[in-house]
């Protein structure tokens, strides 16, 4: 009976370690119920196996931002969702950087299911990349990390935005999940009110 218990264990511990985890040990949330579980209008984005945490490092050549509008340092709330629970959760400000955001559509490098309207990476993100800006429908190659799949996958670019993007650390409002380093939200979707 004993030894029932500690196999149930294992297996069940197993299971979630292998499902919270991705190859680099950071969480991994999936995003399956994004259209149920948030307000936001994600156009068809399907985020499962979305790296929310990073590292903290940050692609060469990218500029920190002189002004932000959010300090690093400073809390604000983030109004839009790229995943269940991100929505009005408060955001510590870990970094912020001048750049252009993109988001793009991709078909995963795993052979996973097609990435619609990923928001966001951001011009340093990209490989062999130009100087000036890209515009929506050009084809780049992606070198950012944020899901499983999408380093080195061929992107079309679906919108482009000069902007300050942000890093934060926040706390998940659904499962309370703690989030470190999460890459990228840019400064429309952060707010000083609830």
């Amino acid at each position: 009976m004993k030894w029932n218990k500690i196999i149930m264990y294992g297996v069940l511990s197993a299971m979630l370690v292998l499902s919270a985890c991705s190859n680099n040990g950071n969480d991994i949330v999936s995003n399956k119920n994004v259209e149920e579980n948030s307000e936001a209008d994600h156009s068809g984005m399907d985020h499962s196996g979305m790296d929310m945490s990073g590292s903290g490092e940050v692609p060469e050549g990218l500029e920190q931002a002189e002004n932000p509008a959010f300090p690093v340092g400073s809390t604000a709330i983030i109004t839009e969702a790229h995943m269940p629970g991100m929505k009005g959760a408060e955001a510590t400000i870990v970094g912020a950087y001048d750049t252009t955001v993109y988001s793009i559509s991709y078909d995963p490098t795993d052979g996973g299911k097609r990435v619609e309207n990923h928001k966001w990476i951001i011009h340093e993100e990209i490989a062999d990349r130009q100087e000036e800006p890209y515009e929506a429908g050009d084809e780049v190659k992606v070198e950012a990390k944020h899901m499983e799949g999408m380093e080195g996958a061929t992107a079309v670019i679906d919108s482009a935005e000069q902007t300050t993007v942000y890093m934060v650390d926040f706390t998940l409002k659904d499962s309370g999940e703690e989030v470190s380093n999460h890459k990228w939200v840019t400064e429309s979707e952060l707010s000083s009110e609830e």
